[in-house]
C-alpha cells in the first residue's frame, strides 16, 4: 500500500518519530533524517511501514505484509498528524519558559501507534533501572523472540505476546531482567489481547494498573505512545519531577506531588509539557551519584 501525507508547517520528522524506537539501535525500526521504518503486529497481522520525507515536505508512505492496509490507514496517526493541540497554545502563554519551548518545538507532534503490548514490553523493562540496562535487555529480547518482518529494511517483528507468556521467568535472567520485572511482563503478555482492545488511554490505564507490577508510571509510558495521550504524566519517575520543578518553578528538586501541582494549569496537556521540557534540554542540577548499572545475567 502507498499513500501520501501532508504534515503541518514546521513539522519535525525526527523528533516526532524518535519516541517510537529505542535509542541507539532498535531491531524493530530505523530512523534517519528523512526516513522511518517500523515493524508491527497489527490487528490484521504482521506488517511494516516506511515513511519517507520528500523535498516538498510531503511524506510518502509504503506498507507491507498482511497488516499493510491497517498501517496505511493509521500512517497519519503514527506520524503524529492526528495530535490535537487544541487549547495548548493558550495554556503555554501562561509561563514564559513553556511559551518559548512551545514556539521553538512547534513542529514536534505526539505519535500514536495504536499498538499496546510492544510499548508495554519497553516500559516494563525500563522500570527502576538505568536506560542502558533497559535498552540492552530490550534489544536482546527483540532478537530472541523477533521474527523477520515483511518488506525491506531487515527488521524484526515485535515479540509475540504468546511466545513471551509461554516462556518461564528464569529464561529472562540471562537477558538482564530479574524476576520482578519478568513476572510483570508475563502477566501483561497473558492478557495482551485485552490490552490491545482498549478503547482509549483511560481504559488502557485501568487495565494496566490492575496488573500486579504495573503502576501509574508504566501505564503513562504506554499510553503516551500507544494512544498519543498528551496528558500522560510519568508519576514515580526518577528525573521528571525534578525537571518539572526546575523548569516551571526554578526549584532544584521536586516530588511527584509538587510536579502535579505545577502541571495542573496544563491539564489535558501535562505530558506534552514534560516532553517540551525534555526537548529543550532542561535538567535540574545533579548533586549525587548516578544510578548504578547492574547485571542480572549469569555467566
Amino acid at each position: 500500500m502507498t499513500r501520501r501525507l501532508i504534515p503541518p508547517e514546521r513539522y519535525h520528522f525526527g523528533r516526532t518519530l524518535a519516541p517510537l524506537l529505542a535509542p541507539r539501535f532498535d531491531p524493530i525500526g530505523r530512523l534517519t533524517a528523512d526516513e522511518f521504518r517500523l515493524a508491527a503486529r497489527t490487528p490484521d497481522g504482521p506488517g511494516s511501514i516506511h515513511l519517507k520525507r520528500e523535498k516538498s515536505g510531503e511524506i510518502e508512505v509504503e506498507t507491507y505484509g498482511e497488516g499493510g492496509d491497517w498501517l496505511a490507514d493509521n500512517a497519519d496517526a503514527i506520524a503524529g498528524l492526528r495530535d490535537d493541540l487544541t487549547g495548548f497554545p493558550e495554556m503555554a502563554r501562561q509561563h514564559p519558559v513553556l511559551h518559548q519551548l512551545a514556539r521553538t518545538f512547534a513542529g514536534v507532534r505526539m505519535p500514536r501507534t495504536g499498538m499496546v503490548f510492544h510499548r508495554v514490553l519497553r516500559a516494563v523493562l525500563e522500570q527502576k533501572v538505568t536506560g542502558v540496562e533497559a535498552f540492552r535487555s530490550y534489544r536482546q529480547i527483540a532478537r530472541k523472540f523477533g521474527e523477520p518482518a515483511p518488506g525491506p529494511g531487515d527488521l524484526l517483528l515485535p515479540p509475540d505476546p504468546a511466545a513471551i507468556a509461554a516462556t518461564p521467568y528464569w529464561a529472562f535472567h540471562p537477558l538482564g531482567v530479574e524476576q520482578r520485572r519478568t513476572q510483570a511482563l508475563l502477566r501483561a503478555a497473558q492478557v495482551a489481547a485485552r490490552l490491545e482492545a482498549s478503547a482509549d488511554a483511560t481504559d488502557a490505564t485501568r487495565k494496566l494498573t490492575a496488573l500486579p507490577g504495573i503502576g501509574a508510571w508504566t501505564a503513562a509510558e504506554v499510553t503516551r505512545v500507544a494512544f498519543g495521550d498528551p496528558d500522560a504524566v510519568s508519576v514515580g519517575d526518577y528525573h521528571v519531577p525534578n525537571t518539572v520543578a526546575f523548569g516551571l518553578a526554578g526549584e532544584p528538586r521536586g516530588t511527584d506531588e509538587r510536579m502535579l501541582e505545577l502541571l495542573e494549569p496544563f491539564r489535558g496537556h501535562r505530558g506534552r509539557v514534560c516532553d517540551l521540557l525534555a526537548h529543550g534540554g532542561i535538567r535540574a542540577p545533579r548533586y549525587g551519584p548516578r544510578m548504578p548499572i547492574r547485571s542480572f545475567a549469569r555467566f
